[in-house]
């Protein structure tokens, strides 16, 4: 498979997984690149997501590793398979990886857990909080880099307002709460905005 420019998290997060099976096998890079027929630097760029691989070779790497765990091995697998493009493609190329790579991360979670410290979390977030956020810890981005922004937290929320929301619980320190990023009337819709998640079955939210 080509090599990729840069690699998403789910990419590198596999390249991991499998790193971390040979390690457990107590194989090393070259004896492991000899089960695939490739050299050491290929076998360098799998392990750090910077190129595929297939069923068939991840499979045999998992039989070499003495992996007993089917339902890993087949998580693995779906994550090497997978070529599904998700809403966040549009972004590629227009915001850094790291939003895309999050989005990602919340299509394919089966449940998300967040702590927030100094703002209220991202997936809660208004259009208006937002975007005051946005121009707050960016004040040199132009209206239409935090549009951008803006545009795709709102997305991420599908989430946990779709037709199929994962469980999310989110901890919330008091100083979110009363720190004002937006004005008076935003803040209160942000406010009123929380009460009305925390209400709904699959979300928990604790100050």
């Amino acid at each position: 498979m080509g090599r990729r420019q840069e690699p998403t998290a789910r990419q590198a997060r596999l390249g991991r997984e499998l790193r971390r099976l040979r390690e457990a096998a107590g194989l090393k890079a070259t004896e492991a690149a000899g089960l695939l027929g490739v050299n050491s630097v290929q076998m360098s760029h799998i392990e750090s997501g910077i190129s595929g691989v297939s069923e068939q070779r991840l499979r045999r790497l998992a039989a070499n590793y003495a992996c007993t765990d089917a339902e890993l091995v087949d998580a693995l697998v779906a994550m090497a398979t997978d070529r599904s493009r998700g809403w966040w493609e549009e972004y590629r190329g227009v915001l850094p990886a790291a939003y895309l790579d999050l989005a990602e991360l919340d299509h394919h979670a089966t449940f998300r857990h967040d702590v927030a410290i100094i703002h209220v979390p991202g997936l809660f977030q208004t259009e208006d909080y937002a975007r005051s956020l946005f121009g707050y810890m960016n004040p040199e981005f132009p209206e239409d880099e935090v549009a951008l922004r803006v545009e795709h937290r709102m997305k991420r929320r599908v989430v946990i307002e779709g037709a199929t929301p994962i469980p999310y619980e989110t901890v919330i320190h008091e100083a979110a709460l009363r720190i004002r990023v937006a004005g008076r009337a935003a803040t209160q819709v942000q406010l009123h905005r929380i009460l009305e998640l925390s209400e709904l079955e699959h979300i928990t939210v604790q100050v």
